[in-house]
This record gives structure tokens, C-alpha cells and sequence, in this order.
């Protein structure tokens, strides 16, 4: 496992059990905001690299200042604003961030009240800071994508161009998908007369609003839950007989036992990669130390399930070798979707 995601997962840890101590601003950049930088790289230690109370002229009001600022090689390029674990995040915590960003060189700055943290840029306007966050993520829930964004503000390997390439598409994902969740919750008349229109002969009065608001909400969770039973259950039916010869140990290894863990996460990975090559073309084979899931054979492997021992691993293979990390539920290997994707369309074409 990597370093960076053994720290967060250490901060988050921290922020599930402690939070009741973190009431004020500076117990939050303690306990979470130099931690989370050091994760990242940072020294934290050194208030040249780390600046802390950072200020800058003309900022419109004299004597205010930003919690920290991230120096690198020689310019400030990553502002961060810290506030209680009990305070929302609104945009009028903005303000302070938004005067400093045009008089650095800062590209980035992140609000963060110790379990939430909002990441800025300009992509609107040059050198004004959006008031929408491209990245926001809650560090007691982060996965796999969160990691794989957060790795491109490492000290190692921070580009400011890597990062602004996929943040306009994270802004306005985030944004959609946070649309959507409202509107599973709370379906506006709009959307409940849009979706209706077809399947809803009588004039929208109260009473039929009031009904077919229940049935849209109903429906947009069903929906959802359709296409996850779908997804497993083919993923299911396409590996039965997979299994069964999976069961029967072999000559070389005469104990292996694939147990029902083992059987569930090889049909969440197939479930998530059969988006990218056939179901047919995606096996299980176990071994003593791990479960290995491929496509087609031992020399293109996806992901390895390593179940066997307290501590549950799973293997990535989107880089050049395995990346292990810790799981605590199998749930949790969906959100490594776009990584085993990633591993599948290397053999898209084999």
C-alpha cells in the first residue's frame, strides 16, 4: 500500500473517532490539516515549504491572513483556509482565499473544516478563484478516485497542468452528480412532469403531484438498484462454471479452497471490467496466498483478491507492477471501478 493512502487512512481514523475534540481551528490543523500535507510530502516542519499565517500585500484588508501556503520552487502555489470540524463549508469562508489568489502565484487552495475538503482553481476566470470547488471529497469516506486526484498535489509529482486537465471534467461531474442525488431525494415538479409526461394521461393537480412525486423517487431508486442487480447478476451467471473448476483442487495445489469472499469479489471486478471486455474472457484463478482474477490468462491479470489472512487486500494492476491496498468491506471494490477498467482496456485488443 502506498504511503499517502496508509496516512489518509490513518487521518480518517482519526477524524471518526476524535472529532468531538476538534471544536477549534487550530485542533483541526493539528490533528488533520498537517498531517494531510505531510501525507502529501510537504515539510511540514519547515515554514519556508509550509507557510503558516501566510500574508500578502494588497490583499484588501491589512493584518488578514491564510492559514497556510504551499511554497514550491520558489513560488506559492497552493493557498489553504482551515475552519471548526462543526462548521459547513459556504462560500463566504471564500472570502480571504479569493483576495490572496490574485496577488500570488497560487493555483489551487482547498477550505477544509477537517473532514471536508473543497479544492479551487480559475478555470472560469484566470487568476479569480471559482466559487465552485472542482474537487471535494470527505476524508472519512475517500476511495480510490479521490486517491488517484489527491496523488497529483504530492510535492513528488505535483503538475499544475496534469491536475487543471481533469478538473474542468471534475467540477461539473461533481456538480451533476450532486444534482442527481437532490433529485433522487426531492424530485422537482419539473423533473416529475418531464418523466411523466409519457406514463401520465390526467392534469397535473396537487393530489396527482403529490402521487407521482412518491412513484418518481420510488422509480429513480429502483433504477439504480436494477442496474447493480443486473450488473452482478450476469456477472454471476457467466461464472458458475468457472467456479466449479476452481473448486476442484489441482495436482500442484491440493488445498485450495475459494471461499464465498473470494467468489463475491471476483464478481464485483468482473461485473465492473465486463464494461470493457466480454464476460467470457474474465477467470478466476485461486492459489494459496490470493485470488487472482484475468482476462483470459495467468500473463493479463486485473486484480488479485488477497482474503486470506485478518487483513483484506486488493491488487491493482493499472501501473507497471501490483498495487496493493487494504479493503475493510468488499463494497469497497467499487470504488476502484476506473482503475480495474483501466486494467482491462490494456487487453482490449489481445
Amino acid at each position: 500500500m502506498s504511503t499517502i493512502e496508509e496516512n489518509l487512512r490513518s487521518i480518517s481514523e482519526r477524524v471518526k473517532s476524535h472529532s468531538s475534540t476538534m471544536a477549534t481551528e487550530e485542533a483541526v490543523k493539528t490533528a488533520v490539516v498537517l498531517p494531510f500535507l505531510r501525507a502529501l510530502g510537504y515539510d511540514v516542519f519547515d515554514p519556508t515549504e509550509v507557510v503558516p499565517e501566510f500574508t500578502a500585500d494588497a490583499v484588501g484588508k491589512k493584518g488578514e491572513k491564510v492559514d497556510y501556503a504551499i511554497n514550491i520552487e520558489g513560488d506559492i502555489r497552493i493557498l489553504i483556509e482551515c475552519k471548526p470540524i462543526s462548521v459547513t463549508l459556504e462560500k463566504k469562508h471564500l472570502d480571504q482565499l479569493f483576495r490572496y489568489f490574485t496577488v500570488t502565484k497560487a493555483r489551487f487552495a482547498i477550505l477544509t473544516n477537517g473532514r471536508t475538503f473543497n479544492f479551487y482553481t480559475d478555470l472560469e476566470e484566470t487568476n479569480k478563484l471559482d466559487s465552485r470547488p472542482f474537487l471535494v471529497f470527505d476524508i472519512t469516506d475517500f476511495n480510490a478516485n479521490i486517491l488517484s486526484e489527491l496523488r497529483k498535489f504530492e510535492k513528488s509529482s505535483f503538475d499544475v497542468d496534469a491536475i487543471l486537465a481533469t478538473a474542468e471534467r471534475l467540477k461539473y461531474t461533481s456538480g451533476v452528480k450532486q444534482e442527481i442525488a437532490n433529485l433522487i431525494e426531492e424530485p422537482t415538479e419539473e423533473f416529475v412532469r418531464l418523466v411523466s409526461r409519457n406514463v401520465y394521461e390526467g392534469q397535473m393537480r396537487a393530489q396527482a403531484k403529490e402521487m407521482l412525486t412518491g412513484v418518481v423517487r420510488a422509480a429513480f431508486r429502483d433504477v439504480i438498484m436494477d442496474q447493480v442487480k443486473s450488473r452482478l447478476s450476469s456477472a454471476l451467471a457467466d461464472t458458475q462454471e468457472t467456479i466449479r473448476t476452481i473448486d476442484e483442487p489441482t495436482a500442484e495445489e491440493p488445498d485450495i479452497v475459494t471461499t464465498e469472499e473470494e467468489r463475491e469479489g471476483f464478481m464485483i471486478v468482473k461485473a465492473i471490467a465486463r464494461e470493457i471486455v466480454p464476460a467470457k474472457r474474465i477467470q478466476m484463478r485461486d492459489a494459496k496466498s490470493y485470488c487472482a482474477v484475468l482476462v483470459d490468462n495467468n500473463r493479463k491479470p486485473l486484480a488479485r483478491l488477497h482474503f486470506n489472512r485478518s487483513v483484506k487486500y486488493v491488487g491493482l494492476f493499472d501501473g507497471d507492477v501490483e498495487d496493493r491496498v487494504i479493503i475493510q468491506s468488499l463494497d469497497e471494490i467499487y470504488g476502484f471501478s476506473d482503475r480495474i477498467r483501466a486494467t482491462a482496456q490494456k487487453y482490449v485488443s489481445d
